[in-house]
This record gives C-alpha cells, sequence and structure tokens, in this order.
C-alpha cells in the first residue's frame, strides 16, 4: 500500500473514529439526563464540532473517489475530445472553489482561535479549521484531476456510460480502461 493509500484510509479510519465517539457521546448524555437528571455539558458541543469534522473529511474523499452527486447523462454523450476540455474545466472550477473555502476557512480559524469555549475550553477556531484540512485536501485532488494526462471523465462521472442495466453505453470506455488509465 503507497503513502498515499495508507494517508486516505487513515482519514476514513478518523471519520469512523469520530461517529463512533460522536455515537457514544450522545447515547451516554441521553442516558445520563434521562435517567440519573444529570448530562454531560460539553457532550452537546463536542458533538456538533465531532460532526463538522465528518462532513469536511468526508466531502474530501467523496471529491477524491467521485462519489459525490453529479449528473453526467448530457457529459456522457459529448465527443471525447469535448469531454476532455470540460473535464479539466470543471476540475478547474472545483479547483478555484477549494482554494476559496481553504482561504475563507483559514482567516475564520486564525479570526476565531482565541475565542475559548467556556463548556470544553477548546477554540472556536477548531470549527474553521475542518474547513482547511478540507480545501487543502480538495485542492490537492483537483489539481491532480487537472494535470492528470488523457483524464477525459468529469469529476464523479466515473461510471459514464452504464446504464441502469449495467450494460455499457457503445462507444464510451470500459471500465477496465477507465482504471488502466494513467
Amino acid at each position: 500500500m503507497t503513502a498515499v493509500r495508507t494517508f486516505w484510509r487513515g482519514i476514513e479510519w478518523a471519520i469512523a473514529a469520530l461517529m463512533a465517539a460522536m455515537m457514544i457521546l450522545v447515547f451516554v448524555n441521553v442516558v445520563l439526563r434521562y435517567g440519573f437528571a444529570s448530562g454531560l455539558r460539553p457532550g452537546i458541543e463536542l458533538s456538533r464540532l465531532g460532526f463538522v469534522w465528518i462532513v469536511m473529511l468526508g466531502a474530501s474523499l467523496c471529491l477524491k473517489e467521485g462519489e459525490h452527486l453529479a449528473v453526467g447523462e448530457l457529459f456522457d454523450r459529448l465527443p471525447r475530445p469535448v469531454r476532455l476540455v470540460l473535464g479539466r474545466l470543471l476540475w478547474l472550477v472545483i479547483l478555484i472553489a477549494a482554494l476559496m473555502l481553504l482561504v475563507g476557512c483559514w482567516r475564520q480559524t486564525l479570526a476565531n482561535w482565541h475565542n475559548i469555549s467556556p463548556l470544553t475550553g477548546l477554540p472556536s477556531g477548531l470549527f474553521y479549521l475542518a474547513g482547511v484540512v478540507s480545501g487543502a485536501l480538495m485542492s490537492v485532488t483537483a489539481t491532480l484531476g487537472l494535470l492528470r494526462p488523457g483524464y477525459s471523465e468529469a469529476p464523479g462521472v466515473g461510471a459514464a456510460g452504464i446504464g441502469a442495466s449495467g450494460v455499457e453505453a457503445p462507444g464510451v470506455d470500459s471500465a477496465h480502461d477507465r482504471e488502466t488509465r494513467p
């Protein structure tokens, strides 16, 4: 397993660990509230923080895997040279949006880092730091998608040409061709 695959596998494990911690935290808080008339005061804020990190890391992972929402019916019917140009243009738009997310969240992280939560004692900037990490990961992914030679797929249109019956449409690269493409 390469270092890049190990890195993304680590993000998957981090998402799973955050999800498990959130479920345990919320469950314990509910039991304490309804069973013992008490509760973990920082539990709600920690769950919110975990949720923000799960969403932002998950969005980065979805972009990398091409599993985000995409409507590719029109794109699939275009000629290959047009798909090449349009695919690159789409990656460029994603790169610009990811850089905007990165810069905006970085500014918010710096602006809110000294605002300490009275419940958890953690900086409020941690919420925005998730956007910084996600924006950086998405920027790298978009840059790689933009620079990949011969890549003619739009972001998220990984199953181009495969209909509901699972049969590939004529004139579209096969799944093997897409997997072995450099």
